[in-house]
């Protein structure tokens, strides 16, 4: 536990990508097996350890310290798991657990045993320790790794590129040692699923002066929809949904799958769609994590695969052929499919880059997001290659809002108040629009925690009121409907764009100028 303990640490701490590779793969290079395969299941969300909620952390917590205490101290440090690793009294010698023998307790226990074991474990490990056993049993890492990451440090420990380890990933479980026997010199695994998960090709964002450069004519457009990428694979009797990142999303979106009448992967938008209209992306959002949705949601909430690209296909490798071999094809195989499942993405015409700026300036549908760029003698490559595809987002949404509350941040930010609450105003009030995590300098974080610090009004655990004195320029993708907040709207990837100390709070945005936003 201990050298995984120091291992979040070292990724919390460490901004630098290439420096989080070196610590992961030096890692996995040391580290025992089941251990380095459990810590690798949870650095890449695949680890069924999260058996403790807050409650339950409180509660055990509240037995052994006094709880005025641990509230003042919590309110001081801002995260959970972090305040117990540090205030839990110590009652043996500090000693080391391995990370197998918790993941495999917690496995074994009932909902009863959990409490009594992590309190167990708590009063042997010293503060770190104790600090990542608590974010393994409550699922909250926050380290700064997806799964792509973690993938490319354990292609470092040996001489199998990544795109091989993307290839079979879908096929692996935890502990992974197969994988790790395959990567340190031993016989490549024989593919464990039918209908592969087949690692996407991205893009890299441009604006009109990286394109200046470029020949228009050598590349195709499309419009960017707003859904989430995904992947359909077919084979034999196998059908299978993933989303980019490889999760096998299929029991969330079973119309799709029982429409996947076809032998091969394709690639595209996932989207809820009625006849032409493509829904605003909170409608999507409504399907997305339910493992299995009600024959009500699938009849309202009808989802649909705007196709950009075939991989696979009746069994020929298609990915090495130019993008626009590969767009024939797709026409080809798009004749067969389910048309209310499937469709096309369409490409646009556009003579040179200032046509495709007009485009763009002017979608025909809300629910685009930009425009999508691809060479066309592009092969489909995995990972984001620079050079081949781009993203011409259009230009982000932007409101002024009043800061309304605060709460300290986590990991190198856990000293400081960081996450914000803000809003605009609705009559002669101020209602809660969105919050914000980034967006800020250090310098900026400094000052903005020294304003929460002398502007608190009212304290809420470990959240601050503050008096609504200071405006935000906040920036966001899309605006959805919400019934879940007083202001009816909710932002999607909101961040603070600019802090306007000089703007008075009186002349903050309205409500008003949000909803006419709506989609």
């Amino acid at each position: 536990m201990m050298a995984f303990a120091d291992l979040l640490e070292r990724l919390a701490f460490t901004p630098g990508r290439n420096a989080k590779l070196a610590h992961m793969t030096r890692y996995f290079q040391t580290a025992p097996d089941p251990d380095r395969g459990h810590a690798l299941a949870a650095l890449t969300g695949n680890l069924d350890a999260g058996r403790a909620k807050p409650a339950l952390l409180r509660e055990m917590v509240g037995q052994v310290v006094d709880p005025e205490l641990f509230a003042m101290s919590y309110d001081y440090v801002g995260d959970l798991a972090e305040t117990i690793a540090l205030i839990w009294p110590t009652a043996e010698a500090p000693r080391d657990i391995p990370l197998a023998t918790v993941v495999q307790a917690l496995g074994d226990a009932s909902r009863m045993q959990v409490p009594g074991l992590v309190a167990g474990w708590l009063d042997v490990l010293p503060p770190s320790g104790r600090l990542a056993l608590l974010k393994l049993v409550t699922g909250g890492l926050r380290v700064g790794v997806s799964t792509r990451m973690a993938l490319t440090a354990l292609a470092a420990i040996g001489t199998v590129p990544r795109d091989e380890i993307e290839e079979l990933w879908a096929g692996f479980t935890p502990p992974y040692t197969p994988l790790f026997a395959w990567l340190e010199g031993g016989a490549r695994p024989e593919l464990t699923i039918r209908a592969p998960f087949r690692p996407v090709m991205l893009s890299t964002p441009i604006d009109a002066d990286g394109l200046a450069p470029l020949d228009a004519a050598e590349f195709t457009a499309e419009w960017k929809w707003d859904g989430i990428r995904v992947q359909a694979a077919a084979e034999g009797e196998t059908r299978r949904l993933y989303s980019r990142t490889g999760e096998d999303i299929s029991g969330s979106f079973p119309d799709i799958v029982d429409a996947m009448d076809f032998d091969g992967t394709l690639d595209g938008e996932l989207i809820v769609r009625r006849g032409d209209r493509v829904a605003p992306f909170g409608d999507l959002q409504k399907r997305l994590g339910r493992k299995s949705p009600g024959k009500a949601l699938l009849k309202s909430h009808p989802a649909a695969l705007r196709l950009y690209d075939v991989l696979i296909w009746q069994g020929d490798d298609l990915r090495g052929l130019p993008f626009a071999a590969r767009r024939g094809r797709l026409e080809q195989a798009l004749r067969g499919l389910h048309p209310d499942r499937f469709d096309l993405s369409q490409t646009l015409d556009f003579a040179d880059w200032a046509a495709l700026a007009a485009l763009r300036a002017d979608p025909p549908d809300p629910v685009i997001e930009g425009v999508m760029l691809k060479r066309r003698d592009s092969a489909y490559v995995a990972g984001r290659p620079r050079g081949p595809w781009f993203k011409w987002k259009r230009d982000p949404m932007v409101v002024d809002a009043v800061l309304l509350y605060a709460q300290r941040g986590h990991g190198k930010r856990s000293g400081f108040y960081s996450d914000f609450t803000f809003g605009v105003w609705d009559g002669t009030g101020l209602v809660p629009v969105g919050k914000a995590y980034s967006g800020f300098t250090d310098e900026e974080l400094r000052r903005l925690d020294r304003f929460v610090r002398t502007n608190t009004t009212d304290r809420f655990g470990p959240v601050r009121a503050l008096a609504p004195e200071l405006v935000v320029e906040v920036a966001f993708e899309g605006l959805n409907r919400s019934t879940r907040h007083k202001s009816g709207v909710a932002m999607r990837f909101p961040r603070i764009a600019r802090i306007r100390w000089d703007k008075p709070a009186a002349e903050a945005d309205r409500i008003d100028t949000l909803r006419a936003l709506l989609p």
